[in-house]
């Protein structure tokens, strides 16, 4: 099983508690390498937020160094959910 450390360090950078959700969110969906992929619109639905506000999120934690993000396209053309790699102090543990 696998357990997400969240240090206090999140809480004293002055970060709105919107874009604290949104990194716990995506920390939570992100793999042993720190990515994920979900759409804009779910983690917008799932936070109950509109996607604006989790666009304004984006750019707080970018400015941060909390997060990456990278555009990823469908191979015959189109747009897909970006790539979004967690940055900062979360660590991994896993229990035995």
């Amino acid at each position: 099983m696998r357990k997400l450390i969240f240090p206090r360090r999140i809480y004293d950078l002055g970060l709105s508690h919107k874009a604290v959700s949104v990194y716990c969110y995506l920390a939570n969906r992100a793999d042993e390498n720190g990515e994920c992929f979900p759409a804009v619109r779910n983690i917008a639905e799932d936070l109950k937020f509109s996607k604006t506000t989790v666009y304004r999120a984006f750019k707080e934690l970018e400015k941060h160094d909390l997060l990456e993000r990278n555009p990823r396209y469908h191979f015959l053309g189109g747009q897909r959910s970006s790539l979004y790699k967690i940055k900062g102090e979360i660590g991994v543990k896993k229990d035995v």
